[in-house]
């Protein structure tokens, strides 16, 4: 440890923190939103009566759920602005930037994973509730967001947590695009002062004291749901 300079790591805090992990919280924050409701919409198309719409749901979530993520990346990197510029019938790519970029990519990704944990909870709750939805004079869209999906919700709050710590750790795949995220900031400072060791360590050791504390927030959440049960 003679020649581990813990100097630089204190002088980089500032940028790594301020930038990077801002960068990183923001995204993994917005891409929970938009996941958990394109997937909400997505498991809702799934359980669906209409063959059409449960055939080309399932179609989407088993191709994201297919393609490794970092594929994905780079597939929106390059294709948002070409799918922009013909939404709003721009003649050049239009500028979208690597953060919102990423937001796609995460937003679409994420949600066939969040699609699956949304039908699994849905379908833990008692056929007889929606039939009892129906009997005081509810459709089923009513039926579904006033008495399933806050059971539903409830039941499978512990999975989605742990579903976005595991989109919080893969965040760090958008250096790939030249992000500045948490881990690419570090890189970046690694890189400049060749302290590759030093910068990677204090990364992994941020990211486990982050997953780690998330995760027995969930365990506790856990049992305090079995315990209300």
């Amino acid at each position: 440890m003679g020649g581990f300079d813990f100097e630089v790591i204190k002088t980089s805090l500032p940028y790594l923190f301020r930038d990077g992990m801002t960068f990183t919280l923001t995204l993994t924050v917005l891409a929970m939103t938009g996941g958990i409701v394109f997937g909400t919409l997505l498991a809702m198309m799934r359980l669906s009566s209409w063959r059409a719409l449960s055939v080309a749901a399932g179609a989407y979530v088993n191709l994201m759920r297919s393609i490794p993520l970092v594929l994905v990346i780079f597939w929106f990197f390059f294709l948002v602005p070409y799918i922009g510029a013909w939404i709003l019938r721009e003649p050049n790519p239009i500028k979208v930037g690597a953060f919102y970029s990423a937001l796609v990519t995460f937003t679409m990704f994420e949600a066939a994973y969040y699609c699956e944990i949304m039908r699994a909870g849905i379908q833990s709750i008692p056929r007889g509730q929606v039939w009892s939805g129906y009997a005081l004079g509810l459709n089923y869209w009513q039926a579904m967001g006033l008495v399933v999906l806050p059971q539903a919700f409830r039941n499978m709050l512990p999975v989605l947590l742990t579903q976005t710590i595991i989109l919080f750790q893969d965040t760090s795949l958008v250096y790939v695009i030249s992000a500045t995220d948490f881990l690419g900031a570090a890189s970046k400072i690694a890189n400049r002062d060749y302290r590759l060791v030093e910068m990677y360590s204090f990364v992994a050791v941020v990211y486990f004291i982050i997953s780690y504390s998330l995760s027995m927030l969930v365990k506790r959440l856990q049992d305090r749901i079995a315990i209300i049960r």
